[in-house]
């Protein structure tokens, strides 16, 4: 993948994925989720035109070759940003021999063309010999203020991505999904978390991995929008809180990204979804705020393969969340 150094350029590594049957993860989560949420439906459905309202997406279903692409890490962002980190998401679909290469979830936004640093939510097509589409977003700092926020949307030209990032690659084709809809959290953790230890209490140490989108239906939810690089080293988790900006934000949300329910030893942020609204919000998603009212529907496809991808020699634990 095209990076600044030769060295980072070959590091490519492949793992199979454990898959269960569709049916078993199906049960997995709904045990899982009635633990933190009041109402709960899981199924396998046909995956709804993802192109259409709400959810705005560049390809219509979750389909083909499904694979999650980890990508840097926060160790080229923390404690020190970096900077020769960079990657051109046009050039996934080959690595990963996927195409066409429809491409969403998380990350650092470009920071040469935004011109600041930023959250990425990655929704794009890419295939060779036609031109790209991208639906992707980056929300920053509107001049830098810490309490206002702004989105945007990248042009076709821009497809690359900085520090970090976490994938989920399929052929963009219809097909059979996860469909997943709560409402009323009535425990502690967050929806992504819950998923994501329903499966680790289900599956144990075989590492299963989920993608796709998720809308905030109903309900606000606390996400953070990164500053630029920050001048001095960040160490601590304490350090990082300080120096994010956080944000209570308001449905409709629609959120991109993975979740795995295990590292396989591959030093992966094992959750990232980033989300973006049409009324102007947008971020790293957390938890929400309203656990009476909060409503949570979500797509997911179960991935065969994981692709890590310039993974850090020197690593650390913190700024995962």
């Amino acid at each position: 993948m095209e990076v600044s150094t030769d060295k980072t350029s070959k590091r490519i590594e492949r793992q199979a994925l454990f898959q269960p049957q569709f049916d078993d993860v199906v049960k997995a989560l709904s045990n899982g989720l009635k633990e933190n949420f009041e109402t709960v439906n899981v199924s396998l459905e046909d995956c709804p035109d993802l192109t259409q309202e709400p959810f705005h997406l560049a390809a219509k279903g979750l389909g083909g070759c499904p694979k999650i692409v980890d990508v840097g890490g926060p160790p080229y962002l923390l404690p020190n940003v970096d900077k020769s980190r960079y990657y051109d998401c046009s050039l996934l679909g080959k690595i990963c021999s996927v195409e066409p290469a429809f491409i969403v979830g998380a990350g650092a936004g470009p920071f040469h063309y935004v011109g600041t640093n930023s959250e990425m939510i990655a929704n794009l097509i890419v295939e060779e010999g036609k031109e790209n589409v991208v639906g992707t977003r980056i929300v920053k700092l509107e001049n830098h203020q810490r309490d206002k926020i702004e989105v945007q949307v990248l042009p076709k030209t821009e497809t690359k991505c900085a520090l970090l990032a976490n994938f989920f690659l399929s052929q963009g084709k219809p097909g059979k999904v996860i469909k997943v809809h709560v409402k009323k959290r009535t425990g502690t953790k967050d929806f992504v978390t819950s998923l994501r230890e329903a499966l680790k209490s289900q599956f144990g140490d075989k590492a299963v991995g989920l993608g796709g989108a998720f809308l905030v239906k109903e309900g606000k939810v606390r996400q953070h929008v990164m500053p630029d690089f920050c001048k001095t080293p960040i160490h601590t988790e304490e350090e990082l809180n300080s120096w994010l900006t956080f944000h209570e934000m308001s449905a409709p949300l629609v959120a991109l990204g993975i979740l795995m329910s295990v590292d396989p030893g591959l030093d992966l942020r094992v959750q990232h979804f980033h989300s973006f609204s049409l009324h102007g919000e947008g971020g790293h998603y957390h938890y929400d705020t309203t656990p009476d009212s909060v409503e949570y529907l979500a797509y997911l496809n179960m991935a065969e393969e994981l692709v890590r991808i310039d993974r850090p020699e020197v690593t650390h634990q913190f700024g995962r969340d």
